[in-house]
């Protein structure tokens, strides 16, 4: 048995659709330029809905769209292999909040229909990009409360999921 654990890194990510059109944000990578659903890395001591909210300024989840698992090798360095956990989260934002700053490497908020997403795969930071969007198109959806957050993990963690249910 190997003395190395596995682990992944746990991702949030928001769904937004507005008039027929999705929030990306575009960001700056190892590889460039990419675009990306507004996500980020799970903080210590945060609840799911708490994650998400924090990576998606005035973000009002609805639904838990679902629970997403993937490799991403970046070459030419092997030690950037990464299992992602993504946890996706579909809702809704309020209008831009002046003064508001986007997080480092992050270049610009977009705007772009389904076929300007699918279109752009090239250009994607992840496959699960794609597959959320599909995922929301189709309308899968779960209860807020599908994911559980112990009270142990902080008092900070604890938010009222009823706020958060439609």
């Amino acid at each position: 048995m190997s003395e190395h654990r596995w682990k992944p890194s746990v991702t949030v990510a928001a769904i937004v659709e507005r008039d027929g059109r999705f929030l990306l944000v575009e960001e700056e990578t190892p590889e460039g330029l990419r675009l990306n659903n507004p996500a980020g890395h799970l903080e210590p001591g945060e609840s799911m809905l708490q994650g998400v909210v924090r990576e998606a300024l005035d973000f009002e989840p609805e639904a838990l769209l679902g629970v997403y698992l993937a490799r991403m090798h970046r070459h030419p360095d092997p030690a950037e292999d990464v299992t992602y956990l993504r946890f996706a989260y579909r809702g809704r934002v309020g209008e831009p909040m002046p003064g508001a700053v986007l997080d480092d490497g992050i270049v610009r908020t977009v705007w772009m229909t389904p076929d300007e997403v699918r279109a752009s795969v090239a250009r994607h930071r992840s496959p699960m990009l794609l597959l959320c969007m599909e995922d929301h198109l189709a309308g899968r959806r779960l209860p807020l409360d599908t994911v559980f957050t112990d009270p142990r993990i902080g008092p900070s963690a604890l938010i009222d999921i009823n706020s958060h249910l439609p």
